[in-house]
């Protein structure tokens, strides 16, 4: 099954981040196959009948190379449900899709509410382990800092645009 790895605090390429080789080796050491980067922010599309514990060994392996870094997954079909949920709405571009390892946020909360308010964002949707807010403003990214101060654990954004692309390179065109 393919899924979307999502490397947190990834600038692949930069001083003192993991290379591009580097991350497609840790996610081959950690038992996937046919791992592809996405752009160079962490975004890795993967193969592999445990996901999780991929992502498991893959940061470990990155650890190892000197790069301690979170990582979450998700299966490309549902990444694929949330972008054909978002895409079309008139905010599209701002909108984030966060993962993080805190369960479900209540949207009903009002300590949620106001924290994503004080970071100038609003959370529209969530699921086990997953988010996803709009932006007050374009070319801002908001997300990661509401939902870490939320769930008190780190998080990783992508923004929808660039969803929308990966879901255009690796999803199945499923029209016929």
């Amino acid at each position: 099954m393919r899924h979307v790895g999502f490397l947190r605090n990834v600038n692949q390429g930069q001083r003192g981040q993991p290379s591009t080789d580097d991350v497609r080796d840790a996610f081959a050491e950690g038992g996937a196959t046919e791992v592809v980067p996405f752009q160079t922010n962490g975004t890795i599309v993967f193969e592999a009948d445990d996901p999780a514990l991929v992502i498991e060994r893959a940061v470990g392996a990155l650890v190892v190379r000197g790069h301690d870094r979170d990582g979450f997954w998700m299966p490309l079909s549902q990444v694929a449900e949330i972008v054909d949920g978002h895409a079309a709405a008139a905010d599209a571009s701002r909108r984030e899709l966060t993962l993080h390892a805190g369960g479900r946020i209540d949207l009903d909360d009002h300590a949620v509410i106001t924290e994503a308010t004080k970071r100038r964002c609003v959370i529209l949707a969530t699921g086990d382990g997953w988010a996803v807010t709009a932006n007050e403003r374009d070319r801002e990214s908001n997300a990661t800092p509401a939902i870490e101060r939320i769930i008190a654990a780190p998080a990783t954004s992508r923004g929808l645009p660039t969803l929308v692309r990966l879901i255009d390179r690796f999803a199945p065109d499923t029209s016929a």
